[in-house]
């Protein structure tokens, strides 16, 4: 499906290439798949498409003798590195710590294949073996874990993991902007103090820092571990700053220095977009894993990402300190152009999985009025109401939908990320006739068997810490989809997501929620139990017990056995349960917070 060369995983084909040097050698937790749901093959064909050699370590073994490290011997430029598509110890272990016992990133979804804590653990290795080549870190470990933050799994505050590892560069976020201009910084040797101005990147300093004009300094690692209440402060701030369109340097002193963590790229604009996912890419997983099935390749393999980012604000997810508020969408043509190129992958069948991305109904909405965006201090859009600065018009998107499915080869496309509802319903109805129209086209002609929303939630209190709109609102979606079902004879099924456990939510809200009538013939599998992922709100409340936002006390609820009660009122067993008082579960009521 491309000419341009192989990325080369070993020495042998390398040496194939003919290539007397590497220029940058990336090591990653997961396989290589040559696709742009995959940051080390986004990132790999970037640098590539600029004239740089570039070689992939996959799930290099630690535990030998490190030859995996050594193979590729000392790049030109330096090392990157990154734990893979997820944090490892998400990738290891269940809401209750259990270890999983499969990884979909892994040839046949075998698990063990990267460290807890990958990120570390390559960067000391390397570190040890080339002391003297730079080592960049980044991906979602080293981006949400840039800054002090609670891991979940240590039940402690670490430093930020510039400081655990010791890299040398953090670049945070989606990285070809700060990729490309860190490696010309490097090759041209810019001095240290030139190189520490390059946006979007982090490092640890020795010294005390430096304040000024657009330098916030956050409270010490020491001074967090010492008062929780400085913890939610840090986060308040930090979180203030990741969704602000100009934001400013943060500094965390840390030890006998400081982590900085520059602002950000301006976000990518249609043309930026479009050049990132018009590179050759196979799409396909490297020849060397022939024979074997890669699930989360088989997850996405004939998928199409069409915009970055989400101004959702959910106070559990990552995408804002990952991918930002702001949304940058692809155009049309690159779009139908990857559909096209798409429709000669040798095992396309005519169905696009999914057209989507973060948010799959975000494609093309921005502020009615860029100025006010500028300024803009929301965590989000949507939350605790849509803003009214914000377009909901969903007509570009229902044309593209309706543009893809015309091209040559497609038989379906379905939407399998997530629809915010929110952005084309109210409480009274549709926001404007662009999202019934849109909601009749995704129902009828983008679900594949089932519509998957996201309402987390029924209980008002609960959603407040999720940063999640009413289940009003999900009540009227229901009574929509059930109408287009009813007046085209369709039987389409709607999957909502669910969540126990998370901070304010108590047995109580999890008993209403089994008895909401709403919920009422619907198939109720994705369900999950609230886990603390690093340096999100929902795990500062975890931590601290404090809304980070007001400092006002919340309900956390930290016992294991406890947290799956809360998850067995998903299911019917445990409902019957519930509704018996006879036989209610042995467990103690919650202590309520009252108001200090």
């Amino acid at each position: 499906m491309t000419d341009a060369p192989m990325i080369p995983t070993s020495k042998k084909e390398v040496d194939a290439l003919g290539w007397d040097y590497i220029d940058v050698i990336f090591f990653t937790g997961d396989a290589f798949v040559d696709h742009p749901s995959f940051g080390s093959a986004v990132l790999s064909r970037w640098l590539q498409k600029w004239g740089y050699r570039v070689a992939v370590v996959p799930q290099p073994n630690w535990r030998d003798d490190l030859r995996d490290f050594r193979k590729l011997g000392r790049p030109r430029l330096y090392f990157a590195l990154n734990s893979g598509a997820m944090d490892s110890m998400v990738n290891h272990y269940t809401a209750s710590k259990r270890l999983r016992h499969d990884d979909a990133y892994t040839p046949d979804g075998k698990a063990g294949a990267r460290p807890d804590y990958a990120v570390n653990v390559y960067t000391r290795i390397l570190k040890e073996l080339y002391p003297d080549v730079p080592v960049v870190i980044g991906g979602i470990e080293a981006s949400m874990r840039r800054l002090a933050h609670y891991d979940y799994w240590k039940d402690a505050l670490l430093p930020s993991i510039l400081v655990s590892s010791g890299a040398d560069y953090l670049a945070y976020g989606m990285g070809e902007k700060v990729m490309l201009e860190l490696t010309r910084a490097i090759e041209a040797r810019r001095n240290p103090h030139d190189m520490r101005k390059i946006p979007q990147i982090g490092f640890f300093a020795k010294g005390t820092p430096r304040a000024g004009e657009g330098r916030i300094i956050l409270h010490s690692y020491e001074a967090c571990l010492a008062d929780k209440r400085k913890v939610a402060e840090n986060y308040h701030t930090i979180e203030i700053q990741a969704n602000l369109l100009h934001a400013d340097t943060l500094i965390e002193p840390c030890g006998d220095g400081y982590v900085q963590i520059n602002p950000p790229f301006p976000p990518p604009t249609t043309e930026e977009m479009d050049s990132y996912s018009d590179l050759p890419y196979t799409k396909m997983p490297h020849p060397r894993y022939k024979g074997k099935r890669i699930p989360a390749y088989d997850m996405i393999k004939f998928s199409i990402c069409i915009h970055r980012g989400c101004f959702g604000g959910c106070n559990f997810c990552t995408l804002a300190l990952q991918q930002g508020k702001f949304i940058s969408s692809r155009s049309e043509a690159s779009i139908l152009a990857e559909v096209k190129r798409l429709t000669k992958h040798p095992e396309f069948a005519g169905n696009i999985s999914d057209v989507g991305a973060p948010s799959a109904n975000m494609y093309g909405l921005r502020g009615k009025d860029p100025s006010l965006c500028e300024k803009c201090r929301r965590q989000s859009c949507l939350f605790p109401s849509l803003c009214r600065n914000m377009s909901t018009d969903h007509s570009r998107l229902t044309a593209l939908y309706r543009k893809i499915d015309a091209v040559k080869g497609v038989r379906h496309s379905y939407v399998g990320s997530g629809v915010r509802y929110d952005l084309f319903l109210g409480e009274k109805g549709y926001l404007d006739d662009s999202g019934k129209e849109y909601l009749r086209e995704l129902v009828l002609h983008h679900t594949s068997g089932r519509l998957k929303v996201a309402p987390e939630h029924t209980e008002d209190g609960v959603l407040k810490y999720l940063g999640k709109p009413s289940f009003r609102l999900f009540t009227r979606l229901r009574d929509e989809f059930d109408r287009i079902n009813r007046e085209a004879g369709t039987h389409v099924g709607l999957v909502p997501y669910f969540i126990s456990g998370h901070p304010g939510c108590t047995v109580r809200d999890m008993e209403a929620l089994s008895r909401n009538p709403a919920l009422r013939g619907l198939y109720m599998d994705q369900v999950q139990d609230f886990t603390p992922t690093p340096m999100t709100s929902s795990s500062v409340m975890y931590y601290t017990g404090l809304d980070p936002r007001t400092l006002e006390p919340v309900f956390v609820e930290r016992d294991i056995e406890r947290k799956k009660v809360q998850k067995s009122f998903f299911f019917k067993k445990t409902q019957n349960i519930v509704r018996n008082p006879k036989k209610r579960p042995n467990i103690a009521p919650e202590k309520h917070f009252k108001k200090k």
